[in-house]
């Protein structure tokens, strides 16, 4: 290739449009966690403290944007997982990374839904999704092999039971955000082998009134 007519590598940004990158970022990952996707972008713009045009000029819609958060959210877990699996105690590096990640989805509305959205781009999710399940793999059959684990569960026996977590976690939240930590200690008490220690659940069920208020709420949500 002629070097007059090669490529430019790309600009870095300036300081202080890498700063409003970074700052545009961040309140979009607050929004929505709080508020899943049905915010704009001009809340974003306002929650980063910067004018709609700037938060424009970074990404062009609101699918750019969660791509972005979604992206970072991915390689978080990913250092997670990597964690989790270099846990000198098989069983307590995947509770680890179970807990952490039911956590991460607990208190994060918008991370479930930007899952969904993001099924929509099929090469663009494989790619994120591939960065993570080999390792979360390799958690699951470090415990399964130390016996510390059922030989039959697999990983997507895993990620299952952690959506299964998220869900009830979504039901609760409007009445209590911390009963999560009670089913997922059930859970990892279900996959467990007969050696290990049964995790004590110091979490509270919810009560009859917390299951009306939260039914109510959902209906509520239904009908807006």
């Amino acid at each position: 290739m002629n070097p007059a007519t090669a490529p430019s590598p790309p600009r870095r940004l300036r300081a202080d449009a890498a700063r409003n990158q970074q700052r545009i970022v961040a309140a979009a990952r607050e929004l929505f966690a709080d508020h899943g996707l049905e915010i704009t972008l001009d809340d974003v713009a306002e929650k980063a403290g910067v004018g709609v045009g700037t938060v424009y000029r970074r990404f062009a819609n609101k699918r750019e944007l969660i791509a972005e958060v979604f992206e970072q959210h991915i390689g978080e877990f990913a250092v997670a997982a990597e964690d989790a699996a270099q846990h000198p105690d098989p069983w307590l590096g995947l509770v680890q990374f179970f807990e952490y990640a039911c956590q991460h989805l607990a208190n994060n509305r918008g991370f479930s839904e930007v899952m969904l959205e993001l099924e929509e781009d099929p090469e663009r999710f494989a790619a994120l999704r591939d960065r993570i399940k080999p390792t979360v793999a390799a958690v699951i059959e470090r415990a399964r092999d130390a016996g510390a684990l059922q030989p039959e569960i697999e990983a997507s026996d895993f990620f299952a039971l952690i959506h299964m977590v998220d869900a009830l976690a979504e039901f609760a939240r409007p009445v209590n955000s911390e009963v999560w930590q009670r089913y997922a200690a059930i859970m990892l008490n279900g996959v467990r082998a007969e050696t290990i220690p049964r995790m004590p659940l110091v979490v509270p069920p919810l009560t009859d009134e917390d299951v009306e208020a939260a039914k109510a709420h959902t209906c509520l949500g239904r009908r807006r």
